[in-house]
């Protein structure tokens, strides 16, 4: 009897099978959790510190200097500029590339062979490297010697600025990005359009309707989940271009004129080439609320629960 009460105790104190599994979930999720907190979480909170200091690399006194650094960017026509263009790229960036890749989905979607073949042809640029692409395209966009304008000047049209012209330098840029970032929207919209089921196309169909009236009162609807994620991801991404106008404007970054300047090479300007990181502090702050009212504001007006 007493061997057997020694014996059941282990059992009641240890833990079960199903909680032995969880407890090693638990410690291989908070491995990369406290790599992602090393990362991302404490580097943001740091910058928010350093935005109401007056912070010198070399220098150890860093005094606290309160809204100081956000009243001088306010007063900074190239904070403004860097805003302004940034929302252009937005503006410019997310239609095209969103309808471009709809559309390309769409006619895949119409395909069976070599589906696979376009499928990974329109992906390719997303999987290439950006500086390589983006040095490419400053070839492309060359005014005397890149092919646009070799093929501008076979057709008897005059040779264009291009990166060299305030009024085409930015949708030039943007041009390179809706390339770059366009087979990643043809595979998430064709995710999107394989999952909505043909039922619904086919009770339609029975009632008479047929092409764009499909697309209006079946496909666009059933695929607002996927719009929803396509327009908050590329949101966030043209809202921190960076390497591809670094590297495309790289003799006069940003340039012509500021032409080109976003708010992430502005603040990477400030920090690491004029080094008042205060201020790179103060306006990365500015950039990451404006991103996380943006994401949520697109969110809550564009997800809505569609039933048929």
């Amino acid at each position: 009897m007493a061997t057997q009460v020694t014996a059941a105790r282990p059992l009641r104190r240890g833990l079960r099978i199903g909680q032995q599994r969880a407890l090693w979930a638990y410690l291989f999720l908070a491995v990369p959790l406290l790599f992602f907190a090393g990362i991302r979480i404490l580097p943001a909170i740091s910058s928010l510190y350093i935005s109401v200091h007056e912070w010198n690399i070399i220098s150890p006194v860093r005094p606290y200097v309160g809204l100081a650094n956000f009243q001088t960017l306010a007063a900074d026509p190239r904070f403004a500029r860097a805003a302004i263009n940034t929302v252009r790229y937005v503006l410019v960036g997310i239609p095209a590339q969103m309808v471009l890749g709809l559309g390309l989905a769409l006619l895949l979607q119409r395909i069976v062979r070599f589906r696979g073949l376009f499928r990974a042809l329109y992906f390719m640029p997303f999987i290439t490297p950006i500086v390589a692409a983006s040095w490419v395209w400053q070839w492309m966009y060359s005014v005397h010697l890149g092919p646009l304008n070799k093929i501008l000047q076979g057709m008897g049209l005059p040779a264009q600025g291009f990166l060299r012209d305030p009024g085409q330098a930015l949708f030039a840029v943007a041009a390179m990005v809706v390339w770059q970032y366009l087979g990643f929207q043809v595979v998430i919209f064709l995710a999107g359009l394989e999952a909505i089921p043909r039922v619904y196309y086919e009770a339609a169909e029975v009632d008479g309707a047929t092409g764009w009236r499909l697309f209006w009162r079946i496909t666009l609807p059933l695929l607002n989940p996927t719009l929803v994620f396509s327009m908050v991801y590329s949101t966030i991404v043209y809202l921190q271009l960076f390497t591809q106008v670094l590297n495309m404007t790289f003799q006069d970054q940003g340039g012509p004129l500021a032409s080109t300047l976003t708010l992430v090479l502005y603040v990477y300007q400030l920090g690491f080439q004029r080094f008042k990181m205060g201020e790179a502090a103060a306006a990365t702050a500015i950039l990451f609320v404006v991103i996380l009212t943006i994401t949520l504001l697109q969110m809550k007006i564009l997800s809505k629960p569609v039933e048929y």
